[in-house]
């Protein structure tokens, strides 16, 4: 079995920009501060680490409020995904569409977002059903650890083992491709979010695509 996890924000989906105001919208309510996370990189990074980077550098204790702002997050980011700006990537409806009919592969999730906002994200799109399980910036701040719980998960679903060597990580930031790198997992880099095809070829990437809208040498990997 072929387990092939999918970042979201930049590979699957462009939301818009629906996270990060709803990560100022959460500071706004809370602590009157406008445009919060101005100048904080998100790529690649799980929410959890990005909600404390935010309050570190507007010196407010992490201890006691973490929580606060990420329920107010999830709060804002089911209204704000909404907007007329999000879209799916070239290619991903098709994509999702032909793997999910191999025999012998199983898709899940691999992303820094919380769980809750990972399916308030994909909802509109109609590609929850994909995915029924993987590992979030909600079971582990640092991303390198996410790929174990996401075969465990895997596992326990499928009720199959499943070795690292026959993963695939699929994202758009060199930290999708170096969480794959300390189990042996594959990784592909799909340059539809902010860094090029030759970023992520230097970082390691095993497979790199501009985009996934022909998407024939993509799915050719994973045939049988």
């Amino acid at each position: 079995m072929h387990l092939i996890l999918f970042d979201i924000d930049g590979t699957l989906i462009d939301s818009g920009g629906a996270g990060v105001r709803s990560l100022d919208l959460a500071f706004s309510e809370l602590f009157s501060i406008k445009d919060a996370f101005h100048g904080i990189n998100m790529a690649g990074k799980t929410d959890s680490q990005i909600i404390k980077e935010g309050l570190i550098k507007h010196g407010i204790l992490i201890n006691g409020h973490l929580d606060a702002v990420t329920s107010a997050y999830i709060r804002h980011l089911g209204r704000e995904i909404n907007n007329k700006k999000r879209h799916i990537n070239p290619g991903i409806y098709d994509v999702l569409r032909e793997l999910s009919f191999m025999e012998d592969v199983r898709l899940g999730l691999l992303t820094g977002n919380l769980e809750d906002g990972a399916r308030i994200k994909l909802e509109p799109f109609n590609i929850n059903r994909y995915f029924p399980t993987g590992a979030f910036g909600s079971d582990d701040e640092d991303r390198d650890n996410l790929l174990p719980i996401a075969i465990r998960r895997s596992e326990e679903l499928y009720k199959a083992r499943i070795k690292f060597y026959n993963c695939t990580v699929v994202g758009d930031t060199p930290r999708d491709i170096y969480c794959s790198k300390p189990y042996g997992a594959k990784s592909i880099g799909v340059a539809t979010g902010q860094y090029t095809a030759d970023a992520l070829k230097k970082a390691g990437a095993d497979h790199v695509f501009e985009d996934l809208s022909d998407n024939t040498n993509f799915l050719q990997l994973f045939a049988s």
